[in-house]
């Protein structure tokens, strides 16, 4: 996968950081200058965090664990669930739910809440109730699926997660600290990169950024799902000549 060129990160403005006096001091090393009051992001940090955080995603797509994408900024959530989907991996998007991971049990019986909505609206189970019970019913199973549709397929706490703005996301990134995943996020000039073990120093409140740096980490996933596949087809192979 390519690395975005310097021209394509200066575009979408991903060296753009916040206020000099909103500053975290420990995002110092990844800081070009500051001009009229707003901290540049050094793009040279930021290419060279991305392709490290780009080779770790890779691996671990490769051997077959989930990475979970979190971001539930409004100019975040459609780049990032799209993404998501895109490599069949877990998202939160609309709203992060206390104990998400840490409780996971407790996610898992609300999505299997809602396959049982979705069986009892298809199966024909619900024609003795009223039109406002079944109305009462939909509007739930949709406020599920708009909350935890994005992890409905995931059946364990996955390998890793990838957050943007970890100031916003503090929840997320603390329970994910706690289980002692693997993490990885779009870090600004506010927030502390060392929270991280895979921070990406760049703008994390712009659409355009966001979708240049998610974009790249999903290629990578892909290439790392690509080559899985491979190893799991000449294995096959390597078994039916046995």
């Amino acid at each position: 996968m390519d690395t975005p060129s310097y021209e394509t990160l200066l575009k979408a403005g991903c060296h753009f950081g916040h206020l000099k006096r909103k500053w975290n001091p420990y995002m110092k090393p990844h800081i070009f200058m500051e001009k009229k009051g707003i901290h540049i992001i050094d793009l040279n940090s930021t290419t060279s965090n991305l392709e490290k955080a780009g080779a770790a995603m890779k691996a671990l797509a490769k051997s077959g664990k989930k990475i979970m994408f979190v971001a539930t900024k409004k100019q975040a959530r459609q780049t990032v669930s799209r993404a998501a989907l895109s490599v069949g991996m877990p998202f939160v998007t609309e709203r992060w739910l206390g104990g998400m991971m840490t409780n996971f049990a407790t996610i898992r019986r609300s999505v299997k809440k809602m396959d049982n909505i979705d069986r009892m609206l298809a199966d024909g189970s619900l024609t003795s109730v009223t039109k406002k019970e079944r109305l009462t019913l939909t509007r739930e199973r949709n406020k599920l699926e708009r909350i935890i549709g994005g992890v409905a397929k995931l059946n364990r706490v996955p390998g890793a997660v990838f957050i943007v703005d970890i100031h916003h996301e503090h929840i997320a990134l603390a329970e994910a600290k706690k289980l002692g995943l693997k993490t990885f996020a779009m870090v600004d000039t506010n927030s502390n990169p060392e929270l991280v073990d895979y921070a990406i120093p760049a703008n994390d409140d712009s659409s355009k950024s966001i979708s240049v740096i998610t974009d790249y980490l999903v290629g990578c996933i892909k290439e790392g799902l690509a080559e899985k596949d491979k190893s799991n087809q000449e294995a096959a192979a390597t078994a039916a000549k046995a």
